[in-house]
């Protein structure tokens, strides 16, 4: 292959996903020359095959549906979700940018729609968006911005000139070719969750899962720091996340949490084994370890007359007009329909209904739907329905250590000037594990605050 050197940006930004695009946004608008470059042949990466949930507290959209909530609550969330292992700072840095992050979006014609409750909230707080146009308007507006947007660029290595990330080389259709960075380089590549290699060093028992996420999504930018000595965090955390048909394909994102709604989940025994408020991830990581690691959400016409349709994680008409959801007049034919045991699944039903009424306690500790917040139902009203599902593997949630202003930092904590990194490719913001909207939300935050960041660097050195 040939090997050419392209003129030098100011900013180089691996990957045109949300983070890299927001970032990519900012930072033009801030009068940065931009280049951003993407692996694949399309924009998107994961944030294209996820749901589209935002997650924003004291927004137009809560308080027309009279939702209350507040910054203080986010963060107990957060903190909550995270099981105490998030980084304070991190969390703060979020809810610090968010309402700006929120207008802006609003100010370029993105509209949010439905609002939902899921995993890790207390209240609703889950922003849906249409993802795709999401990032087309994104990548459109930088690019009519005067910013460079390159397609089938793939990053290979940063380069580093007197202890400084200085630049990017990468292979691209005609050949190898070198960005030089003025300011720094940006890391917003996306997690590992095809990368069968990193999920078995970080986390062997994960690649029981679907494979899912951006097919670009390999580890190219983590391995890319790792090897400038960057730190890593939250790798013991990682899991595939439960609630997909074991037919789920790329074609759209298939992901069902009636367990949120009201639902159990059984093994194929019939048996319970998670306490179905806990986070998706959370019961991810546990029907990794049930017979053929398959789990069953059970629910009847009560839950099912809660379907919303077009929104993701909550739309069962969807899944069922597909052929995804088996449904029967009783319990024993629908186990029979579901490859369930009868004797199990009715004894459990019956159990639950009696912890449900108050005659008898729950071992697994349930008390609510979504986060230990609803009502709970019984399983009683036919006709009854079972939608079985895996875990899979969307994201990784876990990767470089980095300062609130996406400063990438090495093992000794000390900040490799230069490098910066935001969105899947980060750890320290989730914890333990995660909730719904966050992961779109951090990479449209911190792809404001490293704008920001970077774009006050240059105002210094031309000072």
């Amino acid at each position: 292959m040939t090997e050419r050197t392209e003129n030098a940006y100011d900013v180089v930004i691996l990957g045109a996903g949300i983070a890299g695009l927001s970032a990519a946004a900012h930072a033009r608008e801030a009068g940065l020359e931009v280049a951003v470059l993407e692996k694949r042949s399309v924009i998107g990466g994961s944030s294209a095959m996820s749901g589209g949930f935002f997650a924003f507290s004291g927004t137009d959209e809560q308080a027309a549906s009279d939702v209350t909530d507040s910054e203080e609550l986010f963060l107990k969330d957060l903190r909550d979700a995270g099981g105490g292992h998030s980084d304070e700072r991190l969390l703060r840095a979020y809810l610090d940018a968010q309402t700006d992050v929120y207008h802006w979006m609003k100010a370029r014609g993105i509209r949010f729609g439905p609002l939902e409750q899921s995993s890790g909230q207390s209240t609703a707080r889950s922003h849906l968006t249409p993802i795709k146009d999401v990032l087309r308007a994104l990548a459109d507006g930088f690019v009519a911005d005067g910013g460079t947007l390159l397609f089938e660029h793939a990053a290979t290595s940063l380069l580093r000139e007197n202890g400084r990330v200085a630049g990017v080389i990468a292979d691209a259709p005609d050949g190898v070719v070198t960005f030089g960075a003025r300011i720094g380089v940006i890391v917003a590549t996306g997690g590992f969750s095809r990368s069968a290699e990193l999920l078995g060093i970080f986390a062997p028992e994960q690649r029981a899962a679907i494979p899912y996420g951006g097919p670009g999504n390999t580890g190219d930018g983590l391995r890319m720091a790792w090897k400038l000595g960057a730190g890593v965090t939250d790798m013991s955390f990682i899991s595939a996340t439960f609630g997909s048909h074991p037919d789920t394909g790329e074609d759209f994102h298939e992901l069902l949490t009636a367990y949120y709604m009201g639902a159990i989940v059984v093994n194929e025994n019939g048996d319970r084994f998670i306490d179905e408020s806990s986070s998706y991830k959370t019961i991810g990581a546990a029907c990794l370890r049930q017979p053929n690691g398959m789990g069953f959400e059970i629910f009847d016409s009560t839950v099912r007359a809660l379907s919303h349709d077009g929104v993701p994680l909550a739309d069962i008409g969807a899944l069922e007009r597909i052929g995804h959801v088996h449904k029967a007049d009783t319990l024993e034919e629908l186990a029979a329909l579901a490859g369930i045991d009868a004797a199990g699944l009715t004894a459990t039903v019956e159990s639950y209904n009696a912890m449900v009424a108050g005659t008898a306690a729950d071992p697994l500790g349930r008390t609510g739907l979504v986060n230990g917040v609803g009502q709970l139902v019984p399983v009683a009203q036919g006709p009854f329905y079972a939608y079985p599902a895996k875990s899979l593997m969307t994201s990784t949630y876990c990767g470089l250590t980095i300062t609130t202003k996406a400063q990438v930092v090495d093992i000794d904590g000390d900040i490799i000037d230069g490098l910066y990194a935001i969105g899947e490719v980060t750890g320290g913001f989730h914890g333990a594990a995660y909730m719904t909207g966050t992961s779109l939300g951090k990479g449209a935050v911190f792809g404001r605050i490293v704008a920001a960041h970077l774009a006050a660097q240059r105002e210094r050195a031309t000072a």
